[in-house]
C-alpha cells in the first residue's frame, strides 16, 4: 500500500527542514568511515593497552588486526531491575563474538538511574540530565577507538535516549541495542492505581500500599507499565535498532538468551570487515525518525518522547519539531490499550501479537516507511515476525500472527480504539505545551477553570490535604522547566488529582515540568514553553485566572485581557534550594545551558 500523504508531507519536511544539518553530519560519518578500520591507526603501545587483559586466544586475535572487535557499552547495575539481567550478558557477548570468530570487550559503564526510586524525591531533578550524562559516559567509552561495531545494553527512561545521543555521534559504527525484557506479570495495573488513590485519600495505609506496590513491581525485568521505558523498546525495534520481535521477551529465558546471541552475531556481521556495512548514521535518518513517532501514537506512548526523539533526532543532524508531533498524531490511530490507557500490561500486548502485528498493521495501512535500513538487513517489512526458539537452542523467526489474540489490548487498524494518536500540540498566550489525550475520556479533552498556582507538586498535596481543593480548578505548576531544577517528572500528583476528578470535579494540569511516561486520565498540558524560569507567560499566571485548555482545538489560553496580562511582572522564585544536595550542585551546568523543552531540553 502507498505511504499515506501526510506521513509523506512531514517526512519531506523534515527533510527540507534538516537538509544542511543532514549533510553536516552524514559528511562527518563519511570521513569517520573512510579512515578505515580503527585500530589500524593506533600505535603498538595503544593496541597493547587495549588487550592488556584479554585471555590469551583474543588477545592473539586482536594482535592480528583483522579480526572485528566489538564493543559494549552496558547501563547495568543493580538498583534498576530492568537493568539487572544484564548482569550476565557480556559474557554470553564474548562467547558469541567467539563462535563468529570475534572479540568482545566491555568498553564503559553508564550511570542509570531508577526513576521509580526517585519519584516526588530530590533526585528526580538529576533524571533528565542523566540522558546527556549517559550520552557522554558512553562516548568516553567509545573513544578509544578500537572498535569496528558496538552493542548497547540499556532499557529504561534516559538511559535507551542517552545510548542512542551517544551511538549517532559514533554514527559510522555499526551499533544494535539489546533489550533484557519485561518483568512477569505482576498485581494488575489497575488494582495498583486503585490502591495509591485510596492511599492518597487516607483510606489505606502505608503497609497497604507498600505490599500493592512490591506485588507490581515484583522481580527482574522492565515494569511491566506502559511508560518511557517499554516506549523506548518500542522505538528502537520500529526503528529497526533491535532484533525483530526481540523488545518484549522476558528475562532470563532460553529465548532471551538465545537473542542476545544472535544480536551480538549480528552487530559482528555488519561492520565494515565484512560485506554487510550498516552504520547506524545511516539507519537513523529522515524515515527511520517519522517511523519512531508513528509508533508513538499508534501505541500511546510516554510523553517523554517528545523531549527524547526530538534530541535523540538532533544527535544525526535531524531537525524534529513538536508540530511533526501533532500532525502525525491526527493520522495514526490508536492501536494499544496498555495500562496507562488501558488496564493490560506490555505482556499482554506481546501476547495478542506485539511489536509482528502491530508493524504489519501500520504498514498495511501504509503509515510507515518500508524502505528504511534496519540492523536486521531488511526494510520494516522484516520485522513483521517474531522469534522462537528452535530445538537447536538458536532463534528462528516466523510470520507474525495475522490476526489480534485480544483486540480489546491490540486492535487492527479497521477497529482501532481512537481514530487519532492523542497526542496533541497546544499554542497559545501561556507558551506551547503537549498533551497526551489517549486515555483522557473524551468530555474532559477540554476544560475552563480558575487557576491554582503552586511552585511544587508537594504544595499542591498539602492544599488537598488540608482540604482547600473543593471546587473545579485547573493547577499551575511552575518554576519546574530545565533551567529551574532540571524538569523532574511530577506523577507524584497522579493519585491526587485522580481523586478530585473522580470525586466530579474538573482538573487539569499546566506545567512546565514533566508528568511521566505514565501520563494517565487527567488532562496535562506539559513542557510548557518557555518555562517560567526563562521569562515564560506561565510565571505571569495568578490564582482565579480563568485558564482554557483546549485538546480538541489545540489551544492553550489564559482568558486574561490581552493588555493587562502582558503589563503583568513576572513573578519571581527564589531557586537556591534547587542548587544543593544530591548532587544537584554537579549539575548547575546542565541547568544554565538547557535547551527549551521543544528543542529537548538538551545541553548538546
Amino acid at each position: 500500500m502507498s505511504i499515506h500523504p501526510k506521513i509523506l508531507e512531514v517526512t519531506d519536511r523534515i527533510r527540507a527542514r534538516s537538509e544542511k544539518s543532514r549533510g553536516l553530519y552524514l559528511d562527518r560519518l563519511a570521513a569517520s568511515r573512510d579512515a578505515g578500520p580503527r585500530r589500524a591507526a593506533l600505535a603498538c603501545g595503544n593496541q597493547a593497552h587495549g588487550f592488556a587483559a584479554c585471555g590469551p586466544a583474543d588477545k592473539a586475535a586482536l594482535k592480528g588486526d583483522v579480526v572485528p572487535n566489538l564493543g559494549i557499552i552496558t547501563a547495568y547495575n543493580d538498583m534498576l531491575s530492568a537493568h539487572q539481567p544484564y548482569e550476565t550478558y557480556p559474557e554470553l557477548i564474548r562467547q558469541a563474538a567467539r563462535e563468529v570468530g570475534g572479540v568482545a570487550q566491555v568498553a564503559g559503564g553508564v550511570p542509570a538511574m531508577c526513576d521509580g526510586v526517585t519519584q516526588g524525591q530530590t533526585g528526580m531533578e538529576l533524571s533528565l540530565f542523566s540522558r546527556d550524562a549517559i550520552a557522554m559516559s558512553a562516548a568516553i567509552g567509545l573513544s578509544h577507538n578500537t572498535f569496528d561495531a558496538a552493542v548497547f545494553l540499556g532499557i529504561c527512561d534516559k538511559i535507551v535516549p542517552g545510548l542512542l545521543i551517544a551511538a549517532l555521534t559514533f554514527g559510522h559504527l555499526p551499533a544494535v541495542f539489546i533489550p533484557a525484557g519485561p518483568m512477569t506479570s505482576g498485581l494488575p495495573n489497575d488494582e495498583k492505581a486503585r490502591i495509591r488513590q485510596l492511599f492518597a485519600e487516607g483510606k489505606a495505609s502505608r503497609a497497604d500500599l507498600l505490599e500493592a506496590e512490591s506485588a507490581s513491581y515484583h522481580g527482574p525485568g522492565t515494569c511491566t507499565f506502559y511508560g518511557t521505558a517499554n516506549t523506548n523498546q518500542m522505538l528502537m525495534e520500529i526503528m529497526g535498532l533491535h532484533l525483530p520481535g526481540s523488545s518484549f521477551v522476558n528475562p532470563n529465558t532460553p529465548l532471551r538468551e538465545a537473542l542476545t546471541r544472535a544480536a551480538a552475531k549480528r552487530a559482528l556481521a555488519i561492520t565494515a570487515l565484512g560485506n554487510e556495512f550498516t552504520p547506524i548514521g545511516e539507519i537513523i535518518d529522515e524515515k527511520a525518525v517519522v517511523n519512531g513517532v508513528v509508533g508513538l501514537n499508534a501505541t500511546g506512548g510516554s510523553t517523554n518522547h517528545t523531549l527524547h526523539l526530538v534530541a535523540m533526532a538532533k544527535a544525526a543532524g535531524i531537525q524534529l519539531t513538536w508540530d511533526d508531533f501533532s500532525d502525525i498524531s491526527d493520522v495514526v490511530p490508536l492501536l494499544t490499550r496498555v495500562y496507562p490507557n488501558g488496564i493490560a500490561d506490555v505482556n499482554h500486548f506481546h501476547a495478542a501479537g506485539g511489536m509482528g502485528f502491530l508493524i504489519r498493521q501500520l504498514l498495511q495501512a501504509g503509515l510507515l516507511h518500508e524502505d528504511v535500513s534496519t540492523v536486521w538487513g531488511t526494510g520494516l517489512s522484516g520485522y513483521t515476525v517474531e522469534p522462537k526458539l528452535g530445538e537447536d537452542g538458536a532463534v528462528h523467526w516466523h510470520e507474525a500472527a495475522n490476526e489480534s489474540l485480544d483486540e480489546k489490548v491490540l486492535a487492527p487498524v479497521e477497529k482501532a480504539f481512537q481514530p487519532t494518536g492523542g497526542l496533541k500540540l497546544l499554542s497559545g498566550n501561556l507558551g506551547r505545551a503537549v498533551i497526551k489525550v489517549s486515555a483522557v475520556k473524551a468530555e474532559r479533552h477540554v476544560v475552563e477553570a480558575p487557576a491554582r498556582v503552586f511552585h511544587t507538586q508537594d504544595a499542591l498535596i498539602a492544599a488537598f490535604k488540608a482540604g482547600e481543593l473543593t471546587e473545579d480548578f485547573i493547577a499551575v505548576i511552575r518554576f519546574q522547566g530545565p533551567r529551574a531544577n532540571g524538569m523532574p517528572e511530577l506523577h507524584k500528583l497522579t493519585p491526587t488529582l485522580a481523586v478530585l476528578q473522580d470525586r466530579g470535579l474538573k482538573v487539569a494540569l499546566v506545567t512546565d515540568g514533566r508528568m511521566s511516561g505514565a501520563s494517565g486520565k487527567v488532562p496535562a498540558a506539559i513542557h510548557v514553553t518557555p518555562e517560567a524560569a526563562a521569562g515564560g507567560a506561565i510565571g505571569k499566571v495568578r490564582d482565579g485566572d480563568r485558564i482554557r485548555v483546549d485538546a480538541v482545538n489545540g489551544t492553550l489560553e489564559v482568558l486574561v485581557d490581552a493588555a493587562t496580562f502582558a503589563a503583568r511582572p513576572l513573578v519571581e522564585e527564589d531557586l537556591s534550594g534547587n542548587e544543593f544536595g544530591l548532587g544537584r550542585e554537579l549539575f548547575a551546568m546542565f541547568r544554565a545551558s538547557a535547551a527549551p523543552a521543544e528543542l529537548g531540553a538538551g545541553v548538546f
